[in-house]
């Protein structure tokens, strides 16, 4: 049976598409009576807008990328801007444009039914006191996680997260649950998988990108303990790089070789800038990664590579940043590349990146590896050997929390945007969206969705 399109999400696409056609005309009014100095400063706005928003969900090099972009871009503009008129009317362009984006990730997002599963019996809580600012401490993780029966257990500064978890398995616990950074989710994770026990994701970390994949409500603290309390179970992938599981993203390179250094912490971008100076400018003596391409060609790159528990969805898209889905049994690849078609000719421009999908990966190199593992810095021994672990993980998820990644409905490119916001608006589902609960329905097993 086809589900009609809820009204909010009818409105949503509605205003989403209003916003569009508005930003659209003041943009092209502001270029042209503003022209050539309107054009540019139109391109600055969009450009701030697209950076923004990876500044905000984007991991690693994305992210510091992103900061640094937004802000030049508004710099630019503004310099070019000649008075207080032009400044009010550029505004008023980005504000609409901004919410055409809002209305649209509204109109995108999806609650799917999860499948049912019993509830574990004696659960237990991890939580990291200090890990997000604190907020296993504001929230009163401890007593909210009694009152549903579940056990707390706080870590202690140098304490083995791991031992914890398997002392807790081998006491008679039933269900695994983390509230802390993704580091922390994953070393849990790996244990309840190994047991096969049920998982819950509590996002109580500074980012929770695995949170945010998994369809867990990043804001929603502790309603994300209920996953125990009579929540829905999914099953989704992890990921290892030579037998440490991750749950996010392995960086390498730039990325990787900065968080290492002193000062990374007080200066973020001031380190990631010089760090990129010293490997890849004219000068550099980064570290060649050694891999393979889809081809089969082997490549040497001193730049950046990310490695993740399936693909990103990357560039000025609509839900950039994300994981459309976490249970496609495949790793993601991005190589950062030269734009200058590798470097060899100039014939021809291309997006400064390459992205694939694959079952397992491999990097070598001459020395050990500055490796993130999900924001943890390491070095790791060549050759790294990476693989997927499909639907490794049965995960818990709070039935008030939409169980979906917010770009798993999200469709890729322009036209096809436009089209899927069309039809939400008209009450039709897209087949973006009908996709994403049939999915859900077959591994239900019982027609849920």
């Amino acid at each position: 049976m086809t589900r009609r399109v809820r009204l909010p999400d009818r409105l949503a696409a509605a205003a989403g598409l209003l916003f569009a056609i508005c930003s659209a005309a003041l943009a092209l009014e502001f270029a042209v009576s503003n022209f050539p100095r309107g054009l540019l400063v139109v391109a600055c706005a969009f450009l701030a807008i697209a950076c923004a928003w990876y500044g905000l969900v984007g991991a690693g090099l994305a992210r510091f990328l992103g900061a640094a972009g937004c802000a030049v871009a508004v710099v630019v503009a503004l310099v070019l801007l000649s008075g207080l008129e032009e400044l009010w009317r550029l505004i008023l362009t980005v504000a609409a444009l901004a919410a055409t984006v809002a209305a649209a990730r509204r109109a995108f997002k999806v609650r799917v039914p999860l499948p049912d599963a019993p509830d574990p019996i004696s659960p237990v809580l991890f939580f990291n006191p200090k890990s997000g600012g604190g907020k296993a401490e504001k929230f009163s993780l401890a007593e909210e996680a009694r009152a549903r029966g579940i056990r707390p257990i706080g870590m202690e500064p140098g304490c083995d997260l791991e031992q914890l978890a398997r002392e807790a398995v081998e006491s008679g616990a039933d269900g695994l649950a983390m509230a802390g950074g993704d580091g922390s989710q994953a070393v849990v994770a790996a244990v309840a998988a190994e047991h096969e026990l049920p998982y819950a994701c509590i996002p109580a970390g500074t980012r929770n990108h695995f949170a945010l994949d998994l369809g867990v409500e990043r804001n929603d603290v502790v309603g994300a303990l209920d996953a125990f309390v009579g929540g829905g179970e999914r099953r989704v992938d992890l990921a290892e790089v030579n037998g440490r599981v991750f749950v996010n993203n392995v960086s390498l390179g730039l990325y990787a070789e900065a968080v290492r250094r002193d000062g990374y912490r007080e200066a973020k971008l001031k380190t990631l800038l010089e760090t990129g100076a010293d490997m890849v400018g004219p000068d550099g003596e980064g570290q060649q990664l050694v891999w393979k391409s889809p081809s089969g060609r082997e490549h040497s790159s001193g730049a950046a590579i990310l490695v993740s528990n399936n693909e990103y969805r990357l560039g000025g898209e609509l839900g950039s940043g994300t994981r459309p889905k976490i249970d496609d049994g495949k790793l993601g690849v991005t190589v950062f590349t030269d734009p200058l078609d590798g470097g060899r000719s100039l014939r021809r421009l291309q997006r400064p990146w390459r992205q694939w999908s694959a079952v397992e990966f491999t990097v070598s190199s001459e020395d050990p590896v500055a490796a993130g593992i999900d924001g943890e810095s390491v070095r790791i021994d060549p050759p790294l050997r990476f693989s997927i672990r499909p639907a490794a993980l049965r995960v818990r998820i709070a039935r008030d929390h939409p169980g979906a990644s917010p770009s798993a409905a999200m469709p890729s490119g322009f036209v096809r945007v436009t089209k899927a916001l069309l039809e939400i608006a008209s009450g039709r589902p897209p087949a973006e969206r009908s996709e994403v609960v049939r999915v859900t329905a077959r591994e239900d097993g019982r027609g849920h969705g």
